[in-house]
């Protein structure tokens, strides 16, 4: 009996392989979302949890790696929605410091708060595909959506973004559509 029909069907073996294999992607993808190793730590202690309990749903002919990557997503959002408003979306950017760092700081600052103020769908949409440049059909399979869809919705963010950063005098650069 291959591994997914196996664990599928409970098999506590077969779910700890599927965990070895999967448990680094899973939180690399929960990463790339909430921007926090701590918290993507706990959301994919959770996600694994969740695709335990799951596993009855799971169809053995399926793509294991998606349907897990939905279930991390869905955690994710669910914890955007829910998150202080004060933690950071934005990784630090790499590269050498600028003349001007505490201009540089506090344009970053203004950029991870108009991040925050999006909501938690079209903000996940938006980072996956400008900040960790993932393909958007990735995006989609793990948003439980159509490409169109994921398109629509940075499209949107940008338009957001871009009306927010304006008002807040920064001009930004978002080219990817």
């Amino acid at each position: 009996m291959d591994l997914l029909r196996r664990f599928a069907l409970g098999e506590i073996d077969a779910f700890e392989t599927l965990v070895r294999q999967f448990q680094g992607d899973i939180y690399a993808w929960i990463v790339r979302i909430v921007r926090d190793p701590s918290i993507a730590e706990d959301l994919t202690v959770e996600t694994l949890w969740r695709i335990y309990r799951a596993r009855q749903k799971f169809r053995p002919d399926g793509n294991f790696a998606a349907w897990a990557r939905r279930i991390a997503t869905n955690l994710a959002l669910d914890y955007l929605r829910r998150r202080r408003p004060e933690q950071s979306l934005l990784a630090e950017p790499a590269g050498a410091p600028q003349s001007d760092h505490l201009v540089q700081r506090e344009t970053r600052e203004k950029i991870q708060q108009a991040f925050r103020r999006l909501p938690a769908k079209l903000q996940v949409a938006a980072t996956l595909a400008l900040v960790e440049e993932q393909p958007y059909d990735e995006i989609a399979d793990a948003l439980g959506t159509s490409v169109g869809a994921v398109k629509l919705r940075v499209f949107r963010a940008v338009r957001i973004l871009r009306k927010q950063l304006n008002h807040l005098g920064i001009r930004p650069g978002f080219e990817k559509t």
